[in-house]
């Protein structure tokens, strides 16, 4: 279903997709009310039916050559293949056929064409990247040389723009195959099995004869969704297939005029989860022009630092505010806690394959069964919390880019970052960083403001000085300058010494980084996103943050001979030489009182201070005996509290002359 928003001068249209459930409906034959299980049962019989044609498909088509014309663009005659995937598998005479004794309409047979055909056409990627990692395999397929690297991004269609760690990726699955076979493979389809199908319905494939959808008009959060659907797992005519009506809430980030269209149904949780699309009229991102920007610094334990910088008439750029930082260690642990115990389960239940073998009556397999159902209730926890983790770290970053007046959010682009050297534990957390669905949230939400997010190249984002391109030198901490770390950054440069948190000072470089190259800002044509794709040193050189309040004086000052003394007139003492005043008789309370004196030798007993309980233990050694401590006087020798008000009305009557003052 296409429907087509007015657009102003300035905007642009915005399609995006909200999360609704689909809590019951109503079969419009019989009146039947139908709740939640029941639809949710019926919709999964249709899906089934849908995932059988897939599933078809892909195993007849599962091969390089009717991936290769698909992909191509072209039929038998050289006319050109329409844009969705249905209509072009139709053209190519790639047609389903159900179960024998099974009714479909021609709807269902779309949904799984469409589904087979985005499946298909995304497998021709990986088939090229396959075919031109195998064409240039290395000597050592664990190390390649520098030459080796670029035979491989030449044989690969994009190869220099593409990351290091997806070729490693691939250069690894097929080093598998090798050991596994005793040579390599010859194409993705020989190393790979069809892909999996998922369990879903495209009603985007469909028209009116099957699904329908209206925004209600008494409240325009609400939608009326209509679709055909089996009343039995294997139809056997037409007349086994009844509408159902199907009341949806909107979420509230659905605008009220956005147009909406035909929503993919799933089975999450024996329930109907619909994905409902629609599209909206949003300001138009600029590539170039922009003032202000929002630099955002990926990090470990602190997920993100961002802070705006502003571009000047004169090409000064300087700094708004200090920065911020989205932290989200308790998170970030609880994660990598759920990471271990998914290796735990996973390696246990391969022990107990390695067991069981092919017996399907071994005494283990009711265990495999417990064991595989906690991987996969780990695996959705670990899912759902990287999702929330991804939701509200893009939600943050573009607050701040809108409270700070920002047009543009420019990004490090990490996809080739390979932990490595920092440890077993640390380069795995580097690892399963969630930065691929954090950047997806942040273009999502971006996006509703008129805010671009360009990525730019990370390339010494840490390692030189925001102020000037000095490399700077990495401690521990600001109060430890020689003691060698990550951390702290200091410039060595004279002239400059700036020093500063390391993740502060990265996020100064992105920006001003991004607003240097922004003339080099262009949209990938895969992706659709904005990305500056190499350095120009010449821009590099005026990538620097301006200094808007004069720097403190780093003058030397080393101590080189003795130190002056200082004789004042009045000397302040030491310890009070006079004895305190006398207590005053009211409910007024009594000021703290001096040192005692030094001629006591005794403190006061702990029931004086009405104090129960030791506050220290009896020390062992002979040099230093704090007596008062050890007897509930206080936890030091020279520690001291006032008195209660209580004991100014009701003066609780010394036990003994020897206790003197209650200093």
């Amino acid at each position: 279903m296409s429907r087509k928003l007015p657009l102003a001068e300035g905007e642009s249209s915005r399609t995006a997709c909200a999360r609704a459930g689909v809590r019951g409906g109503v079969d419009e034959k019989t009146g039947e009310v139908l709740p939640a299980v029941m639809l949710a049962e019926r919709v999964g019989w249709c899906a089934d039916l849908v995932s059988g044609l897939v599933g078809s498909l892909l195993a007849e088509h599962w091969n390089a050559c009717d991936v290769g014309v698909l992909a191509s663009g072209k039929d038998a005659g050289g006319r050109t293949l329409p844009s969705k995937a249905w209509m072009a598998l139709r053209r190519l005479g790639w047609a389903a056929t159900p179960v024998e004794g099974v009714k479909v309409n021609d709807r269902i047979v779309r949904m799984a064409q469409e589904q087979a055909g985005r499946t298909l056409r995304a497998a021709h990627w990986r088939a090229e990247l396959t075919a031109g990692v195998l064409a240039a395999w290395p000597v050592d397929p664990r190390r390649r040389t520098g030459m080796e690297w670029d035979a491989v991004g030449e044989a690969i269609p994009g190869g220099e723009h593409l990351p290091s760690s997806v070729i490693r990726a691939r250069t690894r699955q097929a080093a598998t195959f090798a050991q596994a076979k005793g040579r390599l493979p010859v194409d993705v389809f020989e190393l790979e099995d069809p892909p999996r199908v998922a369990r879903m319905l495209l009603l985007a494939a469909c028209d009116g004869q099957q699904a329908t959808i209206e925004r209600c008009a008494s409240d325009p959060h609400k939608a009326l969704l209509r679709l055909k659907l089996p009343t039995r797992p294997d139809p056997q005519a037409y007349a086994d297939w009844t509408w159902v009506s199907c009341p949806i809430t909107l979420p509230p980030t659905v605008p009220a005029n956005a147009a909406l269209h035909l929503p993919t149904l799933r089975i999450m949780g024996g329930t109907v989860r619909a994905d409902v699309a629609y599209t909206h009229a949003v300001p138009k991102a600029r590539r170039t022009g922009r003032t202000v920007a929002l630099g955002v610094d990926w990090g470990l334990n602190t997920l993100l630092s961002a802070g705006a910088a502003r571009l000047h008439s004169d090409g000064r750029i300087t700094t708004l505010g200090a920065g911020a930082q989205f932290r989200a260690s308790g998170v970030l642990a609880k994660q990598h806690r759920l990471r271990r115990l998914s290796e735990y389960l996973h390696a246990k239940a391969d022990h107990i394959e390695r067991l069981i073998a092919d017996d399907e009556q071994h005494a283990l397999a009711g265990k495999r069964a417990v064991v595989q159902d906690e991987i996969g209730h780990v695996s959705e926890r670990r899912s759902h919390l990287n999702d929330a983790l991804a939701r509200a770290a893009a939600r943050w970053a573009v607050d701040q880019a809108i409270a700070a007046g920002a047009t543009v959010i420019y990004l490090e682009d990490l996809r080739s970052l390979e932990a490595k050297g920092m440890g077993r534990t640390l380069n795995t957390r580097l690892s399963q960083q969630v930065r691929g669905q954090i950047a997806e949230r942040m273009r999502h939400l971006a996006a509703e403001a008129g805010v671009a997010v360009v990525t730019v190249p990370a390339k010494n984002t840490s390692k030189h000085c925001p102020q000037c391109p000095t490399p700077v030198r990495h401690r521990k901490a600001p109060d430890g300058p020689t003691v060698a770390g990550w951390k702290w950054a200091i410039c060595p440069n004279p002239q400059c010494g700036w020093q500063g948190d390391r993740d502060q000072g990265a996020w100064r470089r992105i920006a001003a980084r991004g607003l240097t190259h922004q003339a080099k800002t262009v949209i990938d044509r895969t992706s659709g996103t904005m990305v500056v794709r190499s350095v120009v040193d010449t821009l590099e050189t005026r990538a620097v943050i301006t200094p808007t309040a004069p720097q403190t004086s780093r003058k030397d000052r080393s101590k080189t001979g003795p130190t002056r003394h200082c004789k004042t007139t009045h000397p302040a003492p030491r310890r009070r030489r006079a004895p305190s005043p006398t207590r005053p008789q009211g409910p007024a309370g009594q000021r703290p009182e001096g040192h005692a004196p030094p001629g006591r030798k005794r403190l006061p007993r702990a029931a004086d201070r009405h104090q129960g309980v030791t506050t220290t233990s009896t020390p062992t050694t002979r040099r230093h005996r704090p007596r008062g401590a050890a007897r509930g006087a206080g936890f030091h020798l020279h520690t001291h509290a006032s008195p209660p008000r209580w004991e100014t009305i009701h003066p609780i009557p010394r036990l003994a002359d020897h206790t003197g003052s209650l200093s």
